[in-house]
């Protein structure tokens, strides 16, 4: 039997919306057995084995260990131009489990892809990818597939997050972590004190130097380090001694600054201490969140029909750091907030954990994929909306 497009937008999302509430309970199953079930970055395998077999079951075509990464996979339903990519994150926080709420994101993605697919002829309305995308905590598994090429072919994409806020766009910085090693000489503190050259006492004073910088910084901007070794013994002057830095910044190009600015301090301390220093990179990049401000339009108004108001976010408050951005350099992309606890509470707690298996969840998770699956829809079967994400994207 063949199917046709609905002949009008609100034809067409009365379908898509019938498509999530056959699914609803559904959803929320593989919801919570994502939550009972939590899984760390990169090694999400049962989570991915779950939903890139729903996927399949539902008559996408998968595949498997996409860029390298071996729970991360595509599924696809049509072929060609016009794409829209709904992505799925399900990696966990240890000790915490989904205290970020992924079990939610996934989902979400799930059932918008399943809901936009059955909803619109195969043959004539392009193609609906969905992208599992792993290690979103730490690991950049969506960066991985961008530099893979994964969303060279896609016009739009779109996930939402939950949270503590109703947010239309998501305020995340640009991040990265560096690692800072100084190289010193070993001695006897008491025995020949003067032939010794202390790393540590150098990576200390790179500490020094940095909370001094971190008064002069621009909005947005942080660092925070840690040690990672400082020596081996008291009794022996340490010739080596490395720490973490965390650097974050408003942009991807105030991170740049900030990681020159890193460089040069160190060096700086290398040269005063007689050490000698050594500055890389020790994660992925995360590039800062440009946020398609008409898809992002889009998904909050059909979210209103649920009766959930999003709201733009609040100056100068940012929500740390997502992978999200990254693809937002590469394709017109949302990120949008939706709460599902009350704005006293925080994610990254056991309180927010629980909140993502809550019944406040299952109405956020079934709006919010009625509210992606609509603005999907869209995407596809509207080229003026994708013609205007695009022009606006290229203006950034």
């Amino acid at each position: 039997m063949t199917r046709t497009v609905p002949r009008t937008p609100d034809a067409l999302h009365r379908a898509v919306r019938a498509q999530v509430s056959a699914r609803a309970d559904v959803l929320w199953d593989v919801a919570l057995r994502l939550h009972a079930d939590p899984e760390h970055a990169f090694a999400e395998h049962r989570a991915a084995a779950l939903l890139s077999g729903e996927l399949e079951r539902a008559g996408f075509t998968v595949e498997r260990g996409v860029a390298g990464m071996p729970t991360a996979f595509t599924a696809r339903r049509g072929r060609g131009r016009p794409a829209v990519a709904l992505l799925m994150e399900y990696d966990a926080l240890p000790g915490l489990g989904h205290a970020c709420g992924h079990n939610l994101i996934a989902a979400a993605g799930l059932g918008a892809a399943q809901a936009v697919a059955a909803a619109l002829p195969e043959t004539s309305a392009g193609t609906v990818l969905a992208v599992g995308t792993p290690a979103e905590e730490g690991g950049g598994g969506k960066a991985v597939e961008v530099e893979a090429g994964v969303f060279d072919e896609v016009d739009a994409a779109l996930m939402f997050h939950p949270g503590v806020h109703d947010w239309a766009r998501a305020p995340l910085t640009a991040q990265v972590q560096y690692r800072v090693a100084f190289h010193g000489r070993a001695s006897h503190p008491t025995g020949n004190p003067t032939e010794g050259v202390d790393a540590l006492a150098a990576l200390v004073e790179l500490f020094n130097v940095l909370a001094v910088l971190g008064r002069r910084l621009p909005e947005g901007s942080h660092v925070q380090g840690i040690v990672t070794h400082g020596g081996t013994a008291t009794n022996i002057v340490p010739e080596y001694a490395e720490g973490l830095f965390g650097l974050r910044a408003a942009t991807t190009a105030a991170l740049e600054d900030l990681t020159q600015r890193l460089r040069v301090c160190a060096d700086g301390v290398a040269r005063a201490t007689g050490t000698t220093a050594e500055v890389e990179r020790a994660t992925v990049r995360y590039e800062h969140f440009r946020d398609s401000r008409v898809l992002s339009e889009r998904f909050a108004a059909h979210l209103a029909r649920a009766r959930i108001a999003l709201s733009p976010p609040e100056p100068g408050v940012y929500l740390g750091s997502s992978d999200i951005g990254n693809v937002s350099t590469r394709v017109p992309a949302i990120h949008p907030f939706v709460s599902i606890m009350d704005e006293d509470g925080s994610d990254h707690t056991p309180e927010f954990a629980e909140a993502a298996a809550s019944p406040r969840a299952r109405v956020v998770l079934l709006a919010a994929t009625e509210a992606l699956a609509c603005t999907a829809a869209d995407v596809l079967v509207s080229g003026e909306l994708r013609e205007e994400a695009w022009a606006r994207h290229r203006a950034v």
